[in-house]
């Protein structure tokens, strides 16, 4: 998986959660992931197709969603709100989109997907011949997590290449 792929998606969410947030974040832990992801919580998967195809994760644990939610909601949400997970999925399109004007400006172009929640079942599907990493924000409501999995479709970018010719 190449940095210029996942270095947009990095500053994006940094942005993105300093700014919703207000206040510091942090890069915590970066590790690549091998096995299928596993959900910590709350997690909104936005899958992209294109030059680039994949999937982003933004994953909450249950106790760090709700405050995130109901720090962007202006007052305290119950755990079991569905403004929760729509808070989620706001936050991954955010993230995604501003990492995808920045790929946009490089000359990829993209599908994005609407968001989707990520079950157990949904967890576990990643795609063998996918690297992902696996990024972690913190922030002073908990740690957010992102998981990256890209890579260059190949198809896609011989056309483009045998196009330039």
């Amino acid at each position: 998986m190449k940095m210029e792929l996942i270095q947009p998606f990095i500053n994006a969410a940094d942005a993105v959660l300093s700014q919703g947030l207000q206040g510091a974040t942090k890069v915590g832990h970066l590790a690549m992931d091998e096995a299928g992801y596993r959900r910590k919580g709350v997690a909104g998967m936005v899958e992209l197709s294109g030059d680039i195809e994949g999937r982003i994760i933004v994953d909450l644990d249950p106790q760090t969603a709700v405050r995130v939610a109901s720090h962007l909601a202006g007052s305290q949400l119950p755990e079991s709100d569905t403004l929760i997970r729509e808070t989620i999925f706001e936050l991954a399109n955010q993230v995604v989109g501003n990492a995808i004007s920045a790929l946009n400006d490089q000359g990829f172009h993209f599908r994005v997907h609407p968001p989707m929640l990520v079950t157990a079942a949904e967890g576990d599907k990643t795609s063998e011949d996918v690297e992902a990493l696996m990024i972690c924000f913190e922030t002073s409501l908990g740690n957010v997590f992102m998981n990256v999995a890209l890579r260059y479709n190949k198809r896609r970018m011989s056309d483009h290449a045998t196009a330039g010719r």
